[in-house]
């Protein structure tokens, strides 16, 4: 194609080479750019990887990098271990933190006891003994404090020396400050010997109660163990103890006499379960649990029943409500006779067999029957003597 010429004699190149010379330059021009702007070739990590030299020396490097792969693996092993220990620590400091709040909003005044639970440095206990009494078991208590619970100075011997609260456990009438109320203030002013719970006081309410006391306790003391048993029951503190301290390195137990007694549907019989439908057909029997009268849980057991003492479902019994709390736990159930011997003669000829029993009672009156009278009586001739308690050694 020839050139064209216009009025002047201008000559322009024609539509066909036009487009091929801009064809022409765009192809040059990605060329050029494609050749600028090449990404670098990856670098295989492998190649990092290879050994300078091989044989020996490439053996001596591979074992070198499992060598430090080994040491780093235990460092970050040994950095979680103080961490888990800082973490329950942490859960103690949030429950005893959560009940003192608890009682400033509910108007209630804070005792000498969370003051101290609140102090940077928290003492280690073996254990704590809560007896669960009631308004009316005035002479039931005396009769602890007649026998197996030490009184006044050899208490709080107790608790400095052997690592061990006793305390009768009870919480306020409907009406609070009224004359029940005032009584039991002048009996602690007497002897000190109560732990008072943010709790309305009932028969019906004893799953509340025990919610209260293990989410109390461990927000007052830092203890291995916490115990609940009744007023009308006979302790050993010392074979306690030494029963107790055969589990310290074991972290979420759950110890008492356990059983499996029937789900009891009918209306009117002591018992009786308003929710029988939940464990199944007419007949079947509750889960594997620790009878009321005494029963110990580990620290960590009761750290988890104050942190969700909200959301923990109450059943009409609270041995059933306590046990159906560890359900889907990872918790050790241990089932120790000791803690269910009957009375004379039965604890009898097993102390003068050499095993005293730690717990004693009658299981006809799910505790001593008419215990004001007979506790003492039971502990005269079933009792561990004052002697084995202060030589103890746990």
């Amino acid at each position: 194609m020839g050139w064209r010429s216009r009025g002047g004699g201008e000559s322009v190149v024609s539509r066909r080479w036009t487009f091929l010379l801009c064809l022409g330059s765009f192809c040059v021009g990605l060329l050029f750019t494609n050749r600028m702007w090449t990404m670098p070739e990856p670098i295989d990590v492998k190649d990092k990887l290879k050994p300078v030299s091989g044989g020996c020396d490439s053996k001596i490097h591979k074992k070198q990098l499992h060598k430090e792969f080994l040491e780093e693996t235990s460092n970050v092993h040994h950095s979680l271990e103080p961490l888990d220990k800082t973490i329950s620590e942490l859960e103690m400091e949030l429950a005893a933190a959560r009940a003192a709040q608890e009682s400033l909003l509910d108007g209630s005044p804070i005792s000498e006891e969370f003051r101290l639970a609140d102090s940077s440095i928290r003492r280690k206990y073996l254990m704590v003994i809560g007896i669960n009494t009631a308004f009316s078991s005035r002479k039931r208590r005396d009769s602890v404090r007649n026998s197996w619970m030490p009184q006044g100075e050899k208490r709080k011997k107790l608790e400095e020396e052997k690592g061990i609260v006793v305390r009768f456990v009870i919480g306020h009438s409907a009406i609070s400050g009224g004359i029940v109320d005032r009584s039991i203030e002048a009996e602690d002013r007497k002897h000190g010997d109560f732990m008072r719970l943010d709790h309305v006081e009932g028969y019906l309410e004893l799953s509340g109660k025990t919610k209260a006391y293990f989410a109390t306790a461990v927000s007052l003391w830092d203890a291995d163990f916490y115990i609940k048993v009744d007023d009308d029951v006979h302790v050993n503190i010392a074979t306690l103890g030494h029963t107790l301290s055969k589990h310290l390195l074991k972290p979420r137990v759950y110890i008492g006499c356990m059983k499996s007694g029937p789900v009891l549907a009918r209306k009117g019989v002591r018992y009786h379960e308003p929710e029988h439908w939940k464990f199944g057909d007419s007949g079947n029997k509750y889960f594997r649990h620790a009878t009321g009268q005494l029963y110990v849980i580990s620290k960590d057991l009761a750290t988890y029943i104050s942190i969700n003492h909200h959301m923990l479902h109450k059943y009409a019994n609270e041995d059933v409500s306590l046990g159906s709390w560890f359900i889907g736990l990872d918790v050790e159930y241990i089932d120790d006779r000791k803690l269910c011997c009957g009375t004379p003669p039965d604890c009898e000829w097993k102390a003068q067999a050499g095993n005293i029993c730690a717990a004693s009672f009658d299981w006809t009156c799910s505790g001593i029957c008419n215990s004001a009278d007979r506790m003492r009586e039971v502990h005269q001739r079933c009792g561990e003597g004052e002697k084995a308690l202060w030589d103890a050694v746990f």
